[in-house]
């Protein structure tokens, strides 16, 4: 009995991992590239357990396939594990003053303890904060607190769970708040200004994610990344991206904006440092990220504690060295890679056209 019950485990493991493979948008065949971590390790117990008490002779098929889970799993996880090269160069710890701290934090608008997050923003002391899912009452919390040392601001007050509040210490400048595929998606895009006198483009996104409460595919999502990737490309000026992607590292969606844009992610090299979800210790995965151009070296990445959002913030501290960029191995999308991005946008756009014709 024990050899049927793990053997269909395995085989239910063997459906996951190839589900991902389909090139298709659907909620639920996207939803399979998040628990890659918890699929792997599902995969490794059960070939233990079979390999240790089962006893029927076909039960190695059922070892082979776990055996394929744990692979393929751990080829897709790995770049964001210890294992791997480091995509971003580390900081050298020679006083180099060009420092630049970014902390990002999902509140969850129905979350009313800003004091605990409010403590670890004082106590980190980020140039940047960004918060996601901030509506207007956030917001007043947040511009309380935070407006005498973070006196530059972008606030976006929403009650959809996709308000977003932007503060810096140092200025701002040719600020944007853009709804770039649809209507009720915000998204900042600034210059900052740093202290040696360099200004730094800045991008905050929360794009929808495909769930089935929020939206059937993952066309939304998939077409802002892009677009706001091609956008990167196209200047060489020293760049960052912040926000809740609603997308995990090493799906198809981000690495290929990486590729269209050239951005890097500190992540690589280094470890997951899984945002969401915060409730659920056996089911987290990196979903708040902040990408940088080869501009910039890391000089630390934490996630921080929890304060009853469904999200812990993620703050890291960043080195402006261009004299270090070749340092960095920067990504670089194909023909074939920029069309197919190219594509996902201008279905994107189409079919933000027709729901606006229907509901018009």
């Amino acid at each position: 009995m024990i050899d049927i019950g793990l053997s269909t485990a395995a085989a239910l493991l063997l459906i996951a991992t190839l589900i991902p493979f389909l090139r298709l948008r659907h909620w639920w065949v996207r939803g399979f590239d998040f628990p890659r971590l918890q699929i792997a390790s599902l995969a490794l117990v059960v070939g233990l357990l079979l390999w240790l008490f089962g006893s029927a002779e076909w039960r190695w098929w059922a070892i082979a396939a776990c055996t394929a889970v744990f692979a393929v799993q751990g080829k897709h996880i790995r770049p964001w594990t210890p294992l791997a090269t480091k995509k971003v160069a580390d900081a050298n710890a020679d006083g180099e003053w060009r420092y630049l701290t970014v902390l990002v934090a999902n509140v969850l608008t129905p979350n009313r303890n800003a004091e605990d997050l409010l403590k670890q923003i004082h106590a980190a002391q980020p140039n940047l904060v960004l918060t996601l899912e901030s509506d207007e009452w956030w917001g007043d919390q947040l511009a309380r607190s935070l407006q005498g040392d973070w006196p530059h601001s972008v606030k976006v007050p929403l009650d959809n769970l996709y308000g977003m509040h932007l503060f810096s210490r140092e200025p701002l400048e040719e600020v944007e708040v853009k709804w770039l595929i649809q209507s009720d998606i915000p998204s900042i895009h600034a210059w900052l200004r740093m202290q040696c006198g360099v200004r730094i483009r800045i991008h905050a996104v929360h794009p929808r994610p495909p769930a089935p409460s929020e939206s059937e595919e993952s066309l939304w999502r998939d077409a802002e990344l892009l677009l706001v990737g091609k956008g990167i490309h196209q200047h060489e000026q020293p760049t960052l991206l912040f926000g809740d992607l609603n997308d995990v590292a090493w799906s198809r969606t981000t690495r290929l904006f990486c590729r269209v844009s050239g951005m890097l992610d500190p992540r690589r090299g280094r470890g997951m440092f899984s945002t969401f979800h915060a409730g659920h210790v056996l089911l987290r995965w990196p979903l708040d990220h902040i990408f940088v151009s080869e501009h910039f070296t890391l000089g630390g990445m934490r996630r921080l504690e929890g304060f009853g959002s469904d999200h812990f913030p993620i703050l890291a501290t960043l080195c402006y060295r261009p004299a270090r960029a070749d340092e960095n191995d920067s990504p670089e999308a194909d023909r074939e890679e920029r069309q197919q991005a190219a594509e996902t946008i201008q279905e994107a756009r189409r079919e933000g056209d027709g729901e606006a014709t229907r509901h018009g």
